[in-house]
């Protein structure tokens, strides 16, 4: 029985050739990366990324050239690509963990940790953690990991924190008729438009977190962090990552210093480029007019106050501000930094944490969850129709998000996007944290289970103990499953599941 994708061969045609300008992606970043190993000495990591890099090359060519020819891409072959393309990109990205730990284990020179990647479960996982931002680790002690796999972890957070269909987009661009640009743009969760063009606006982008990228490596440097440290912490902190190369997160610095350094890195991640992008102009005002980025920080602030009068129940008042401030910064902008055992927090605190993890930051940012702008639009909605129903009959009842009175024809296309949206979240939220209450050991209370299900979905990272090495293989991949959706904003991953029972239409 043919799968109903293979009954449309001019869609199957598209979807296969952008594919194969998708997967080179890797083998770009896997000999941008062989630099690390020339420097540290890992002479046993060249062969693992060159295989990295001749697999993804040679699959591109395969996917690529026999359909070269074909029509031109339009948004719904976008989402089959974007949701397929990321599976395949995490697949190849998990090459350098297996095969890394096989020639380090061959040569006597693996660590414990390293160990764990032999395990290719466990490095698809760490490669979908890492290219979706997440920042959920198989690494037990990151410290002990080759420094090529600790850039490796770093480089793919960085890149996935922009996209990596925004990455090829800005490799290949110049050639692509920009409808098919847009789609695949738009596919990737993105929509925010910095100039008319597509093209100018990823040059921008790519600008703009290029600086933050080094403004962030100086400034925690200068913090008192070693230089490595810092290159891989700037690149997993703007990104809103989270992964580190330390033994335990940030926890292992103990310095205020860098978690003050680290707040506004994290916060900077969470605001849309368009935001960051007025503020270079000179307009700083954009942080308070702008209605989202103005509720992102009235929530980060809110959010932080009340979990420091939580945890001040237990701990010291100023000890609880400092933790609480950076643990929920860390799970709203969805970062993932950790500088406290939140596995000994009150249920109260963790599902403090994990309403700000599924908030989550800007729209147009690198951060996850379901977006403030979302939130708004739902919050406005209520009171749109509460004033609709009060009204005398035959009333205009303006609907306004911020100073913008929204178009009456386009009020029930923002209500039902930001509807959608929030309810298919909380859908498959609920559904993973069904599968992990059966899967997870029983020592993990509900709200454990809940904090960790929201930390994956919402590519946040946090967690509480349930993410393990040993952890069941179902758990792994529903995880896996959990980061993915919340990556591409769900209507994607669904678009490519029908078109596999449906096909395209």
């Amino acid at each position: 029985m043919k799968i109903p994708l293979l009954r449309t061969p001019q869609d199957l045609a598209i979807i296969l050739r952008d594919l194969g300008l998708l997967v080179p992606m890797v083998g770009i970043m896997a000999v941008l990366s062989a630099i690390v190993p020339a420097v540290f000495h890992e002479e046993y990591a060249f062969i693992p990324l060159g295989i990295t890099a001749a697999a993804s090359f040679g699959l591109g060519a395969i996917l690529y050239f026999p359909f070269r020819g074909a029509g031109e891409t339009k948004l719904k072959h976008g989402m089959v690509i974007a949701a397929f393309g990321w599976l395949l990109v995490a697949v190849l990205g998990s090459l350098p963990f297996t095969l890394t730990a096989i020639y380090a284990h061959r040569l006597g020179v693996a660590s414990p940790t390293l160990l764990y990647f032999l395990d290719p479960l466990n490095s698809f996982f760490e490669s979908v953690s890492g290219y979706t931002g997440t920042g959920l680790t198989m690494a037990a002690r990151a410290n002990l990991l080759p420094h090529t796999i600790q850039w490796w972890r770093s480089f793919i957070e960085w890149v996935g924190g922009m996209g990596v269909i925004v990455l090829m987009l800005t490799i290949l661009a110049g050639p692509r008729p920009g409808a098919a640009t847009y789609s695949l743009y738009y596919a990737e969760a993105r929509g925010e438009k910095i100039h008319p063009s597509i093209v100018s606006t990823l040059r921008t982008m790519w600008w703009i977190f290029l600086l933050y990228t080094f403004i962030s490596i100086i400034a925690l440097w200068g913090a008192g962090m070693p230089i490595w440290d810092a290159l891989n912490t700037a690149m997993t902190g703007i990104s809103t990552g989270g992964f580190s190369v330390s033994a335990n997160s940030i926890a292992s610095y103990h310095s205020v210093a860098i978690e003050l350094v680290l707040l506004p890195i994290m916060i900077f991640g969470a605001i849309s480029f368009a935001v960051h992008y007025e503020m270079m102009r000179g307009r700083g005002s954009i942080l308070i007019k702008d209605i989202q980025t103005r509720w992102l920080l009235i929530i980060l602030a809110a959010g932080s106050l009340f979990l420091a009068l939580e945890n001040s129940m237990y701990i010291p008042a100023l000890q609880s501000l400092r933790y609480s401030t950076f643990q929920f910064v860390s799970a709203m902008t969805c970062t993932g930094f950790q500088t406290a055992n939140i596995a000994a927090w009150s249920d109260t605190a963790k599902l403090i944490l994990a309403a700000g993890m599924v908030f989550g930051g800007a729209a147009g940012s690198t951060a996850g969850g379901i977006k403030v702008i979302r939130m708004i639009i739902l919050m406005k909605g209520v009171q749109w129709r509460f004033r609709r129903i009060i009204s005398p009959r035959g009333a205009i009842v303006p609907f306004r998000i911020g100073p913008t009175v929204v178009d009456p024809a386009e009020v029930g296309h923002r209500l039902e996007d930001a509807s959608l949206i929030t309810f298919l979240w909380l859908v498959f939220l609920g559904l993973g944290v069904i599968v992990l209450l059966h899967t997870a050991p029983s020592r993990f209370s509900l709200s454990d289970v809940i904090f960790e299900v929201a930390s994956a979905q919402g590519n946040v990272g946090l967690s509480v103990g349930i993410t393990s090495p040993t952890m069941s293989t179902l758990s792994k991949l529903t995880l896996c499953f959990n980061m993915w959706i919340g990556r591409l904003e769900i209507i994607p991953v669904l678009m490519f599941i029908r078109a596999m029972f449906l096909g395209i239409q």
